[in-house]
């Protein structure tokens, strides 16, 4: 059974700090890029960033220099450090898994954790 479970969320001050975590279980965790996204309220889930199973990494804009996702194969655990957060980092943040070979697609996602900034 497939499963990423989050963890780390919270309340933090605007300019805090967080750490995310995501324990995998259930598939080859080492042969997925895992990936964060988030969702605010009213609006669509948005890519965060993004950990290929080589170790590349990637971000959107709006939150590059600020985040850092990283992972460890050997614990199947992927993590998001988040540095000078801001109010609108606000949001449930979920861990992603991402297979794509020879046209067929493999995904799973967690249940999200909240993280809230606000002072």
């Amino acid at each position: 059974q497939v499963q990423l479970v989050e963890s780390g969320g919270g309340l933090v001050q605007p300019g805090g700090s967080l750490r995310l975590s995501c324990a995998a279980s259930g598939f080859t965790f080492s042969s997925y890029a895992m990936g964060w996204y988030r969702q605010a309220p009213g609006k669509e889930r948005e890519w965060v960033a993004t950990i290929t199973m080589y170790g590349g990494t990637n971000y959107p804009d709006s939150v590059k220099g600020r985040f850092t996702i990283s992972r460890d194969n050997a614990k199947k655990t992927v993590s998001l450090q988040m540095n000078s957060l801001l109010p609108e980092d606000t949001a449930v943040y979920y861990c992603n898994a991402l297979r794509q070979t020879w046209g067929r697609k493999d995904e799973y996602w967690g249940q999200g954790t909240q993280v809230t900034v606000s002072s």
